[in-house]
């Protein structure tokens, strides 16, 4: 009964019901999407995607963190200073020590799987976009997890549709829109006095004294030798990252209470957006980290479209065509897919991904981490074209797979404009790529 209470309690504090895996923040596993699709209008027919995707479930990282955990309980259990639930706290932490340490920051199996599951999800989904004369063209960050994510993706991929040609590649040159900027300091120009001062309010809710009081049996020795906002935190990360490696057959649930998980994890919500949110508590540096992918997204539609809608040159028909991408791949991190989402304020039920607050005790009811990046989070923008002639490019966007509503406007043109009738303008989830192209095109170069 006293569980329950707790629950509602917590539920009435947050004014939503996360489960604990949801409150894991952007470590929280790729959840399989339910959602169905809004029919395309009528006589359209997809025919480019352009993709950004987050490398799939990772090992927590760095290592030190759980040498750091192992550490600190076996020093204590060496003074006879854990409880029961202390000293089977210290067991799952020196497995870990042993087995996911030396894997720190290395993509789990499970994250192979997610970006499988999403490659077979496309071709399913959008069976024109792989036909065999299809081109598929894939980058990756230089991180080996990302590589590895890019790889599992595509192995599905051509298992599937074995005569779809792929470029796959990853480098440094393709860092400047993969992967931009230092975060290190994205973090440090965000640390302003007035998130400061936010950021206190919110951490006033999060009080690691019951959790330690759990493990250690001796108060004074938790003063003397426990840096326990430190030790709750890194509880709090490795012990979500463990939904990651479902091989991993123990969890720290046991640990938290429903209040203390859902406190900690609106902290980690609000930092998530103050570093690379539309943070109205600084200048907002992490979404130049968005940018230049923004453009490369526009630019490199804008090529697909031309070379798809260009008329043959009758005077070069020895020549041999050109390839016509069907599908451009980028494999990459949280570190640009948050700041990406927030650029497109996607919007989906409560949630607005750009949206400007400056109220951090409610951010979770409208802005919430792990529904823009959890593990393998992507941004697919799925292109539309019709054989009528003249017929307009259409484009939907999906977060997760998840259709979004796009705050851009149709301006309509065509003999009926003057009178105010919305001519070749669709409803939502389908925009004009013109119309997109405009309101992003100036979001991209910051203006």
């Amino acid at each position: 009964m006293k569980k329950i209470l707790a629950l509602f309690l917590t539920m009435a504090i947050s004014g939503f019901a996360q489960d604990r895996h949801q409150m894991g923040s952007n470590y929280y596993a790729y959840p399989t999407p339910t959602a169905k699709y809004t029919k395309a209008p009528v006589g359209y027919k997809p025919f480019y995607i352009s993709h950004y995707g987050r490398h799939g479930s990772r090992f927590h990282q760095p290592a030190d963190h759980y040498h750091a955990l192992y550490n600190t309980l076996a020093k204590a259990d060496s003074a006879g200073k854990l409880t029961d639930l202390g000293k089977s706290l210290l067991e799952r932490a020196k497995f870990l020590d042993e087995y996911a340490a030396p894997r720190a920051g290395d993509l789990t199996q499970l994250g192979v799987a997610q970006h499988q599951g999403i490659a077979k999800r496309m071709v399913k989904n959008f069976p024109e976009v792989f036909k065999n004369d299809a081109y598929v063209e894939a980058y990756a960050s230089t991180s080996v997890r990302c590589v590895v994510s890019m790889a599992a993706f595509l192995e599905e991929l051509h298992a599937l549709k074995p005569k779809v040609e792929i470029h796959q590649e990853s480098g440094k040159y393709l860092m400047s829109f993969i992967s931009p900027l230092d975060f290190g300091k994205i973090i440090g120009e965000s640390n302003t006095p007035a998130w400061q001062k936010e950021n206190e309010k919110l951490y006033s809710h999060v009080n690691p004294t019951r959790m330690m009081r759990s493990i250690f049996n001796d108060s004074n020795y938790i003063q003397k030798n426990v840096d326990a906002g430190d030790l709750f935190s890194k509880i709090y990360e490795i012990g979500n990252s463990l939904q990651g490696s479902p091989e991993i057959e123990f969890s720290f649930d046991d640990l938290w209470t429903e209040e203390d998980l859902a406190a900690r994890w609106h902290a980690q919500n609000a930092w998530w957006y103050s570093v690379l949110g539309n943070n109205p508590f600084a200048k907002k540096q992490g979404l130049d980290n968005a940018r230049p992918l923004l453009k490369n997204v526009l630019d490199e539609a804008d090529k697909v479209i031309a070379a798809d809608t260009a008329k043959a040159d009758k005077t070069a028909k020895a020549a041999k065509p050109a390839k016509k991408t069907t599908a451009t791949l980028r494999f990459g991190h949280d570190t640009v897919i948050f700041p990406f989402a927030v650029l497109l304020q996607l919007e989906n039920g409560t949630q607005n991904t750009g949206i400007e607050t400056a109220d951090m005790e409610n951010l979770h009811k409208v802005w919430r981490d792990y529904e823009i990046s959890p593990m393998a989070a992507n941004v697919q923008l799925v292109f539309y074209k019709s054989s009528k002639k003249g017929a307009p490019i259409l484009v939907k966007v999906m977060l997760n797979e998840i259709e979004q509503k796009l705050p851009v406007t149709c301006n309509p043109q065509g003999p009926s404009a003057s009178s105010g009738t919305l001519q070749n303008c669709p409803a939502a989830p389908y925009y004009r790529w013109e119309d997109v192209k405009e309101f992003y095109g100036k979001i991209a170069t910051g203006k």
